[in-house]
């Protein structure tokens, strides 16, 4: 909705009667431009639908099958548009289905507001139906959250609501409305000031300086400098900024997980992703650099295997928003805490040009042995149907321009070595959290977020059963998603695991299946099932051809590894490439 329209309506329901909580909120919605929602009703939130009812000309509502479903599709929608996803849930159950995408998203830094409904204020404290007290629950993993007991509070809750969740180091925020609020007519007309300075919460877009000049010198003084970057590059629309300065440095540089499509796969000073099942020679080359300087990203344990052995003899140059990451995990000799777009603007300028070819030949150097033990393996077209030659052929046939989503394991970790993207913001993942179940939800909440997009999902069997039931969503909206789902009848890196350190006693992890075509199809999407090789290339271009939801079903190889991996626990310079 455009600025002059919300202002219009905003004039038309504020000079003839007062608002009911439920109609404010609305309000509250168009002035922020939220224009899409992804919930579920119930008894504690129904007054906020009544009111939705006479908004959907304005407000478009997404029905999912499941609350968790609502959040990992505001995720989804977040992360493929950059604007701030919007779930809601009744109390009690409802709100406690929130958690998971709420804890999902405060890792992964998305931002995301959330509506709860909660019993009338008179009620609360008593264990009234449906009650829980989901502010206690969900502080620790919001980066704020406030319930709602009066209706003339609303405004002003949601403008600071929609300000912290994507100021700084973005986030979740949660707000609980009682049932009273929502139905009471408010005190006074409404009116809807949007916050962009809060008392108490300032954070620091714009560096100090002296700590970008002391960062530069250390640059600059770097024989082997070497750049690991995160999804804050992402985050703060730096790519730009980013590619100047790697180019005018010639620093190589590697992401973390959620870093990848940062910068084109095949840019000369891309050497891959790291981590624990990333690239071998970018996790091998942390112990070789003599200046690390990190960007956007935080030192998770899954990027640098034992902290104290991960680039013990490297300084480090720590680019961060949120300063509480800075030496939390790993000591920063020249911090700079700021926007990673605002730093680079003025970093860039202060660094030297440089040619480091010899340096970025000591990384290429490594690909030849992964290339033979891994990559090779991966791709050799023999035996069983690989991951790997599945997600390569829809890289080749999207020519790396689709949205990728990915839930969480062997899959995950294929995905991201094998698609080669070539367009930012196209690897959407639960990271931090590792949340089984994520993609399909998610996957249809970036088809909301890039309309114009091809969005694919890679599911493996496990979490593609935790929220089947978001097909009925994506066949009710009409959307045109692909999930294509590997299936190898077991939980395949907990397989991986239990093969490789618990002596293959597989405990728990064989899966015996339904026929997902059949209840594909009972949703309502297409869907066809790939056993041998040979039919593999004419169902994905039938996938892809297919417009509107597509359920594409591969049996994979059942006891395949993924690698190269860092085992827990060890340095990154111990990564196993078999």
């Amino acid at each position: 909705m455009n600025t002059s329209t919300a202002t219009e309506a905003l004039e038309t329901v504020s000079t003839d009667q007062f608002l009911t909580g439920g109609h404010a909120l609305m309000e509250c919605f168009l002035q922020e431009g939220v224009d899409l929602i992804f919930g579920y009703p119930g008894g504690a939130i129904m007054p906020i639908y009544d009111a939705l009812y006479d908004y959907t000309d304005r407000i478009k509502h997404i029905l999912v099958r499941h609350e968790q479903g609502a959040g990992h599709a505001a995720e989804g929608f977040a992360r493929s548009s950059g604007k701030v996803g919007v779930c809601m849930a009744t109390s009690g159950p409802g709100a406690t289905n929130l958690v998971t995408p709420i804890a999902d998203a405060i890792i992964d830094s998305t931002p995301m507001v959330a509506i709860t409904g909660q019993v009338n204020s008179w009620l609360l404290g008593t264990d009234a139906f449906q009650e829980t007290d989901v502010i206690g629950v969900t502080m620790p993993i919001c980066k704020w959250n406030y319930q709602v007991t009066n209706p003339d509070e609303i405004p002003e809750v949601l403008a600071k609501a929609f300000f912290i969740a994507k100021a700084g180091k973005p986030g979740p925020v949660l707000i609980d409305i009682t049932r009273d609020a929502q139905v009471k007519k408010m005190t006074k007309h409404f009116s809807y000031q949007k916050v962009d300075k809060l008392l108490g919460y300032n954070p620091r877009l714009t560096p100090k300086m002296d700590q970008v000049e002391k960062a530069a010198e250390l640059i600059n003084k770097a024989k082997y400098p070497y750049i690991l970057f995160g999804q804050g590059v992402l985050i703060s629309k730096a790519m730009e900024e980013f590619k100047a300065f790697v180019e005018k440095t010639d620093i190589p540089c590697a992401s973390t997980l959620l870093g990848i499509s940062g910068i084109e796969i095949d840019h000369p000073n891309y050497m891959g992703w790291l981590g624990m099942h990333g690239m071998y020679a970018p996790n091998v080359m942390t112990d070789k650099c003599d200046v690390l300087i990190a960007i956007g990203m935080r030192f998770d344990d899954r990027v640098t295997g034992d902290a104290e052995l991960f680039a013990r003899q490297a300084k480090i140059v720590h680019i961060e928003i949120d300063p509480a990451e800075i030496n939390k995990i790993k000591h920063a000799h020249a911090p700079v805490v700021g926007d990673a777009k605002e730093v680079l603007k003025l970093l860039t300028p202060l660094v030297e040009k440089r040619d480091l070819s010899h340096w970025k030949n000591e990384f290429r150097k490594l690909e030849v042995p992964e290339k033979e033990l891994v990559t090779d393996r991966d791709l050799a077209c023999k035996g069983e149907i690989k991951m790997a030659e599945v997600v390569k052929m829809v890289s080749d046939k999207t020519k790396g321009e689709a949205c990728i989503v990915v839930d969480v394991g062997q899959h995950q970790m294929v995905s991201a070595r094998y698609y080669e993207f070539r367009k930012p913001h196209s690897y959407i993942a639960s990271g931090g959290l590792g949340t089984m179940g994520f993609a399909i939800p998610a996957a249809l909440g970036a088809k909301f977020g890039a309309p114009d997009r091809e969005v694919v999902a890679f599911i493996g069997d496990g979490c593609f059963q935790m929220t089947i039931q978001e097909l009925g969503t994506i066949a009710q909206s009409g959307l045109d998603v692909k999930l294509v789902l590997l299936n190898n009848n077991y939980l395949g890196m907990v397989r991986q695991w239990q093969q490789l350190f618990f002596q293959k006693r597989y405990s728990f992890v064989e899966l015996q299946n339904p026929d997902f075509i059949t209840i594909a199809k009972g949703f309502g999407l297409e869907a066809t099932k790939v056993t041998q090789r040979e039919e593999l290339e004419g169902a994905i271009d039938q996938m892809l051809a297919h417009k509107g939801g597509f359920v594409l079903e591969i049996l994979v190889e059942k006891e395949e590894n993924v690698f190269p991996m860092v085992p827990a626990g060890k340095s990154v310079s111990e990564i196993r490439l078999q």
